[in-house]
């Protein structure tokens, strides 16, 4: 694939009915200073709120996880479904969940009213509040504006997976579920993953760009060397494809991988869709194969059963990869562009939006490689459409920012939960988001003071059009679940109270077994020592608590090193540090 020297905004959008781009040309970098000032969003709305913000964000002990289900018979079911991922859930962070109900069209306002009230009710302690939130059901049952809000300060992800006839898919519910708590249980004795990269080779500017502004950079920082190498067995460039059976080639293999893919999304075709379960059957499969190739596009029906990055993390590039929300972000600035005539292949995006009578959904592509046992545990995709922005300098498009992207798929691997991963790119966002909003109040200063703006309006508006991307990339399936690497110390086994887990759906591997406390495997920093727990012996214990105290190494470790949970070494540290106050109370 030959790089291209982009002077232009690229859409990864393409027809359905001709599988080309749906904006060939692309838009000038020009266009981007005709976007209108967004509207304001409620107080807290686009806030960074951590929960317990000094606490290891992989533990969930410390951060806690919940589930979000609609109000009423739909999500009671949802709930049922994934009863054996609660129980996992319960496991691994030593206290029952509880789940919330929420009721369907939340808008920004009352999502933030939400949040605030119910989610950080005061009469919880903080430290029994979940960050990790997996909200269950379609964008028409869990709002995607609840998702928005919930995302600054909560690992958030949701899970959806309908049938033929459009309604839940309970046995696909329960299928993801058994996946996650299959892997969690019995993970590989790999200790680092693959790490995959792949952007179609369909000869249209929009993969090129992709290329050479994304796909290459990773490849360098992936491979480059020195003490904080990129934790990959194998970093691996998919050659382009001629077919959707040709790409699935290349993500089967055994071990767990980290898969970042760039390709065109699909949209609607210049005839319209057949009818709504035509679009939502294909709207957002993605055109992998190159332009010579039959059977170019990957879609729900061929992963469903294929085995698909198993165990793996999806990054995956494209418009609608993730599904169609009820308003595009880019709907004002694009109906702009279109009264004013300037730029050809407008009209044809702009029809590609939902209209207001349609209501949002999940693509089904990524609910087929959820639901299929030898699938991902997560997808990460665009809920929007899916420009360069992304992965570009607004002001100079010419100069890659692939490292925004690079974080999400370096922390996965790095085993760092899917949530973690997805924040990786978010903080990219937020950073965006300030930037605009400090822009706009240097406007308006300007005005109270009769002064010339400080802004410039191509800055201004090419700041506006990244922060819309970057917010359109949205986490499916559970924010907790992480590749399923060889337990170390960065990666925590789980607890014995998980061994009472059993499968649903799928068959659970031969001699399926957790790992049984803290004492099985230890970190290769810590091989030499013995494996004999502390819990009966006060000398051992005393020095687990020391070492906790010196604050030299992570707790999890020393809970691993000494053979107890976490929870244990906490209770420990507190019954330390109780009786030297009680000491020192007692001092004449």
């Amino acid at each position: 694939m030959q790089d291209v020297a982009p002077r232009t905004l690229e859409l990864l959008l393409a027809d359905a009915a001709d599988l080309r781009p749906t904006l060939a040309a692309g838009l000038p970098e020009i266009a981007a200073g005709n976007a209108p000032r967004p509207e304001k969003t409620p107080r807290g709305v686009d806030a960074l709120s951590l929960e317990m913000p000094d606490a290891n964000p992989n533990d969930l002990a410390l951060q806690r996880w919940s589930v979000i289900a609609p109000e009423g018979a739909a999500g009671d079911r949802a709930l049922e479904a994934i009863a054996p991922l609660l129980r996992l859930r319960e496991g691994e962070q030593g206290a029952k969940v509880a789940p919330y109900r929420v009721k369907p069209g939340m808008g920004m306002a009352e999502a933030a009213r939400w949040k605030n009230d119910v989610l950080h009710d005061e009469r919880v302690p903080e430290a029994e509040r979940p960050r990790y939130l997996l909200l269950l059901g379609d964008l028409d049952e869990v709002s995607i504006e609840l998702q928005h809000v919930l995302a600054n300060g909560s690992f958030v992800g949701r899970l959806h997976v309908a049938g033929a006839d459009g309604k839940p898919d309970l046995d696909g519910y329960a299928a993801y579920a058994d996946k996650v708590v299959r892997w969690a249980v019995e993970p590989t004795g790999h200790e680092q993953p693959d790490a995959l990269f792949f952007v179609a080779d369909d000869g249209t500017d929009a993969t090129r760009l992709g290329h050479s502004l994304l796909i290459e950079p990773c490849l360098f920082m992936a491979q480059r060397p020195g003490r904080r190498r990129f934790p990959a067995a194998n970093v691996v460039q998919i050659p382009g494809a001629d077919t959707a059976a040709d790409f699935l080639g290349g993500v089967s293999a055994a071990r767990p991988s980290v898969l970042l893919s760039v390709s065109h999304g699909l949209g609607r075709p210049r005839g319209g869709w057949a009818s709504p379960d035509h679009q939502r059957a294909f709207q957002g499969a993605l055109v992998v194969g190159g332009p010579g190739g039959s059977d170019r596009l990957l879609t729900a029906e061929g992963v469903q059963s294929a085995s698909f990055l198993p165990g793996g993390l999806w990054f995956c590039v494209a418009c609608f990869g993730a599904g169609t929300p009820k308003e595009s972000a880019f709907y004002p600035w694009l109906s702009l562009l279109a009264r004013e005539g300037a730029f050809s292949g407008v009209k044809r995006v702009l029809e590609s939006l939902p209209s207001s009578d349609e209501r949002p959904f999940l693509a089904a592509l990524p609910q087929a490689a959820l639901r299929n046992p030898k699938g991902p545990l997560a997808v990460i995709a665009h809920l929007d459409l899916a420009w360069t922005y992304g992965f570009t300098d607004p002001s100079r498009m010419t100069q890659s920012r692939a490292s925004r992207i690079f974080s999400s798929v370096q922390a996965a691997a790095r085993g760092s939960r899917a949530g973690v991963a997805l924040d990786a790119l978010m903080r990219s966002y937020r950073e965006v988001n300030d930037e605009l909003l400090s822009g706009y109040h240097a406007e308006e200063d300007a005005r109270v003071w009769n002064r010339p703006s400080p802004v410039e309006p191509i800055k201004r508006s090419s700041a506006f059009m990244l922060r819309n991307d970057l917010r359109g990339y949205v986490l499916l399936g559970d924010p907790a679940a992480r590749l399923p690497l060889k337990a170390s110390g960065a990666q925590a086994q789980l607890p014995s109270t998980v061994s009472g887990l059993e499968h649903t759906t799928a068959a659970p591997p031969e001699k399926a077994t957790p790992t049984r406390g803290l004492v099985g495997e230890r970190s290769s920093a810590h091989e030499s020592m013995p494996t004999r727990t502390a819990g009966h012996d006060p000398a051992r214990r005393e020095e687990a608590v020391i070492a906790v105290l010196r604050g030299d190494e992570a707790p999890r470790a020393i809970a691993e090193r000494y053979g107890v949970s976490r929870a244990e070494l906490d209770r420990w540290v507190e019954v330390y540090r109780e009786a030297g106050r009680s000491a020192v109370g007692k001092l004449p």
